[in-house]
């Protein structure tokens, strides 16, 4: 697409948003995260990207979903790069897998394994997806400042949902199971489906993206027998988002 015209998936032109942006996966979370945001309306709805704009601290920011996965987060991030969008911040929803990540805490990404085919298409295999440090800081320090448990690490990535919460059944089963288990022993905090394509793609097009999330459950827990609550209100992450964007706003003119 070229930049600045009206884009084929988000329906948005340049104007349409700002240079700050809040990216849940849930089309229904947009609405939800507007709320946050200063004189909100809604920009526009197409296929899972639903588009809101509004101020922070006087600044224009926008929300826009991406669905699910790495394809759909990459097609959000470049088309609205392309209409002059630069800061990044997904605020979504993860699985934990070291023990020690409960129910409700949060988890900010310092980086992704690559455990999913759209970053492929941008880099080889041996880059590493890490987080902006200005995101990661200012996600951090927002962490911090919300009185919640919270971790900072990284994360893995996958394209499959199912293979892995039904990686026996798989055909390629051994291969899921020992990955798992490797990420286990090297400490990997929780499971998600789309900061490694974002991160990769935002070094590719000289973005920053950062990446805050809500643990919902914890496998590794429940398969211990240790205690949890199956948490959905992922308040504390968009509150922790929405944050890390006012802070990166007055870090950036301060600048």
């Amino acid at each position: 697409m070229i930049a600045g015209e009206r884009q084929f998936h988000i329906a948005c032109k340049a104007g349409d948003v700002g240079r700050y942006c809040l990216l849940p996966g849930d089309p229904g979370r947009s609405e939800k995260i507007a709320r946050y945001l200063d004189h909100a309306v809604h920009v526009a709805t197409n296929r899972e990207f639903v588009t809101y704009t509004g101020t922070l601290l006087g600044e224009k920011v926008s929300v826009v979903s991406t669905g699910i996965g790495g394809p759909s987060a990459a097609i959000a991030m470049e088309e609205l790069a392309n209409i002059g969008a630069e800061t990044f911040v997904r605020v979504g929803t993860c699985g934990g897998i070291r023990l020690d990540v409960k129910s409700g805490d949060l988890v900010v990404a310092t980086g992704a394994v690559r455990m999913e085919g759209t970053s492929r298409e941008y880099a080889p295999i041996e880059f590493p997806a890490v987080a902006d440090f200005d995101v990661l800081t200012a996600l951090v320090d927002a962490a911090r400042a919300s009185g919640r448990a919270w971790h900072a690490g990284v994360v893995q990535c996958k394209d499959s949902f199912y293979g892995q919460h039904s990686p026996e059944r798989m055909p390629v089963s051994c291969e899921l199971q020992n990955k798992w288990e490797a990420w286990k022993r090297l400490g990997v905090l929780a499971s998600e489906m789309e900061s490694a394509a974002l991160f990769t793609v935002a070094a590719a097009r000289g973005v920053r993206c950062g990446s805050v999330f809500h643990v919902i459950w914890n496998q590794e827990r429940n398969a211990a027998g240790l205690d949890q609550i199956r948490d959905e209100d992922t308040d504390s992450a968009i509150r922790a988002g929405v944050e890390a964007v006012k802070l990166l706003i007055q870090r950036d003119r301060a600048q």
